[in-house]
């Protein structure tokens, strides 16, 4: 989509160039090297955009799910029958992890819909409430292991079938063993570094349910205490997790974008032939899409359609170095007025209305 205004980049005219968006999971029109997202972690409620850009990610996503759900409702069984607090601990953590996954089909069910006359950006925000909703969930479920686990080493409550808690245990840590692989396999074939982050997160997450096996050896030692003690240090990881997300979440929300992305913007735009400077560059997150903004400033010789072509050009360029770019809005200034500082009207009045500026 091309939307032109002014007359020409001669004296104050400008011109702006955005594009609708690739469609998604279409390679081609992704290039072969973005460069403007390499920093990854985990993060419940987000799913990063180099896992849901293509379809094996997206079966990763899935099946890691599957594994993890399972993994956890055995888990819960056992909770059920033998009042383990760290087992619950443990259970909760890995119910939040196969969660990850809800966030992105709620996304992406909404982001098959065209915008609208009132949603003119598409429903991509939609993952940012439900990636709140995920971690808002975690926090509360976390928050009550970890009063429970306080309220059993205050008041210890005799703990049963602990063959069933160790057993218990080794499932946890064979489940996220098995999704930890399988992560790291996929993101290593497709160029994934978050998937392969999440698949060493989940290999972590291995070794936090063997805790729970200590805190089984500790009940039948003869020390009831190990137990809620085991889970207490289960449920702080947790909510260390959950508050790296909760920051995550809420600078998606308030528009927040990692600033080597910006750094590429500057860098694809600059060497775009005939912009001359760089200003107003912005970027924002929709979703697991990208949508940048930026004013250029080019020779004020220039025609409308030629500095029209240079817009074209750094829009190109963007999509080059920002793989998952949706659209880019280039707004073209002449050289010596660069900028949204020489857009504004001085203060004026007219028609009998007080002064007032633009």
């Amino acid at each position: 989509m091309t939307d032109t205004r002014g007359s020409a980049p001669k004296g104050h005219a400008h011109a702006h160039h955005d594009h609708a968006p690739h469609a998604e999971g279409n390679q081609d029109a992704h290039h072969d090297h973005g460069h403007g997202h390499d920093g990854h972690g985990h993060s419940h409620g987000f799913v990063d955009p180099s896992i849901s850009s293509t379809d094996r990610g997206l079966r990763a996503v899935k099946w890691s799910f599957v594994g993890l759900f399972l993994t956890a409702s055995i888990q819960l069984v056992i909770v059920l029958l033998s009042n383990s607090i760290a087992l619950l601990a443990d259970t909760i953590h890995n119910f939040g992890d196969a969660a990850t996954a809800i966030p992105l089909g709620i996304a992406f069910l909404f982001a098959k819909r065209a915008p609208t006359r009132r949603f003119t950006y598409g429903f991509g925000r939609v993952e940012d409430l439900a990636g709140l909703a995920v971690v808002l969930t975690i926090f509360a479920s976390a928050g009550v292991a970890f009063y429970e686990a306080v309220q059993r080493l205050l008041h210890p409550q005799p703990v049963s079938h602990l063959a069933a808690i160790a057993a218990a245990s080794v499932i946890g840590f064979i489940g996220n063993e098995a999704v930890a692989v399988f992560r790291i396999r996929v993101g290593k074939d497709i160029g994934s570094a978050a998937l392969v982050a999440d698949g060493y997160h989940a290999r972590t997450d291995g070794w936090t349910s063997l805790a729970v096996l200590v805190g089984a050896v500790g009940v039948y030692l003869g020390y009831p205490k190990a137990d809620p003690i085991i889970g207490i240090v289960i449920t702080v990881a947790i909510l260390g997790i959950v508050w790296q997300s909760v920051k995550a979440v809420f600078s998606r929300m308030l528009d927040g974008v990692e600033p080597e992305v910006l750094d590429e913007v500057r860098h694809a735009a600059a060497h775009v032939p005939r912009v001359s400077a760089l200003t107003d560059v912005r970027a924002r997150w929709i979703g697991h899409r990208l949508h940048a903004e930026l004013s250029i400033s080019v020779p004020p010789g220039l025609t409308v359609e030629e500095g029209h072509e240079v817009a074209k050009e750094v829009e190109h360029q963007l999509r080059h170095h920002l793989e998952f770019l949706s659209g880019a809005t280039v707004h073209v200034d002449p050289v010596q007025q660069p900028g949204e500082t020489y857009h504004r009207v001085v203060s004026h009045s007219h028609d009998g209305i007080p002064a007032h500026s633009h």
